[in-house]
Order: structure tokens, then C-alpha cells, then sequence
């Protein structure tokens, strides 16, 4: 995504916004993943990626995947608190699981991971990540987004819950090489005209 193209929505006042991603903006998205991951999955993620954290080399693959996504459909979008980065969403075209045919609505985009650092939750901030995300990949021509969330995640299935996902039926098990993760998918549909399609 270019950082320099026009955003579908700028999302927030001068306070509080949503805005893509700029390299000089990798080692604060290095921070919030590995503090909101500390804070908030320490009982389902792995003792050895919480704590054998390596700050340099996380920091140049977000800069990375900013400076150079994969495909025109990736992108990286910061949520901001005054000049403070606090949230961040990444997000890029939806791979189609084994056995899965493509979706009748449409393309799908897949959310890859929204994050807000715990200390500026319940701020709007997961919602305008949400929203931004949204708009970039439906004006790409996405009729569907999709994201994967673990499934003791209640507080992650609750807020997508609330802004209309849905499980889609579809999960899968993740090998950390101690213990196994299961995650379960779950979507969105982009056009209101699409919504009766299951």
C-alpha cells in the first residue's frame, strides 16, 4: 500500500486517527505486538515467543512488510494517539484454505492481525483500525474479509462479533512446536447487497 496514495478514510481528529503505515513506523509496530501479546495471549501463546523476543529482527520485518508488500492487495495501517503509535492492523489477500472453494460474493482479503496496546484499549482505536481496513480493501475490490482469531480469544470474538463477523465454519490447527493452537476463521461480508449469501 502506498503511503502516499489516498486513504478511503482517514479515520479521528487530531487526536485520535487511523492512517497507512510508514517505515519509520516498524520498531513502534514491533512494540505494540510484542507488549499486547505479553499482556494479553500469555496463557495460549508459546513461553519461548513471548520471552525470546527479538526486537531488532521484528522491527525489519514490519518495516519490511511496509516498504515492500507482497502484493498491491497488502498493507499495514497504525491507529495513532496524538504522535503516538498505539494500534496497528495488517492485512493482504485471503489464501484459500485446503479443500476450500472460492467464496460466491466475491475476492476475499484477509485481516492477517488488528493489535491496540492493552493501556489504550476501549479508546475506539481496534474500531477505527477496523473500519480503515474495511474501506481500503473493499475500494481494492474485495467483496469479503476474513481473519483467523485463537480460539480461547473470547475478548478478540467478542469485538468482531459485535461489529457483525460471524464464524464461517472453517478453523485450523497451528504446530508452534509445543503446543498445538487451534484457530478458528471468521468473516465479514463487504457489500450489504451480498449479505444473504452464506
Amino acid at each position: 500500500m502506498n503511503p502516499e496514495a489516498p486513504f478511503p478514510r482517514l479515520t479521528g481528529s487530531a487526536d485520535v486517527s487511523v492512517r497507512p503505515a510508514r517505515p519509520e513506523d516498524a520498531a513502534e509496530v514491533a512494540r505494540v505486538q510484542v507488549v499486547t501479546w505479553r499482556t494479553a495471549y500469555r496463557a495460549v501463546l508459546p513461553v519461548a515467543v513471548l520471552d525470546d523476543w527479538d526486537a531488532d529482527a521484528a522491527t525489519a520485518a514490519w518495516r519490511h512488510a511496509v516498504e515492500s508488500p507482497p502484493t498491491p492487495g497488502h498493507g499495514v495501517v497504525v491507529a495513532l494517539e496524538g504522535r503516538t503509535v498505539v494500534g496497528f492492523a495488517a492485512f493482504g489477500t485471503a489464501e484459500l484454505t485446503p479443500g476450500e472453494q472460492p467464496h460466491p460474493a466475491g475476492p476475499s482479503s484477509e485481516l492477517s492481525t488488528l493489535l491496540v496496546e492493552p493501556r489504550w484499549g476501549r479508546r475506539g482505536h481496534g474500531s477505527r483500525l477496523l473500519a480503515a481496513v474495511t474501506d481500503v480493501v473493499r475500494a481494492g475490490g474485495a467483496a469479503r474479509l476474513q481473519t483467523w482469531l485463537l480460539e480461547p480469544d473470547q475478548v478478540s470474538a467478542s469485538f468482531y462479533e459485535s461489529t457483525g463477523w460471524a464464524p464461517d465454519g472453517w478453523a485450523r490447527t497451528l504446530d508452534t512446536g509445543a503446543e498445538a493452537l487451534r484457530e478458528v476463521r471468521w468473516h465479514t461480508l463487504l457489500d450489504d447487497e451480498r449479505a444473504s449469501i452464506p
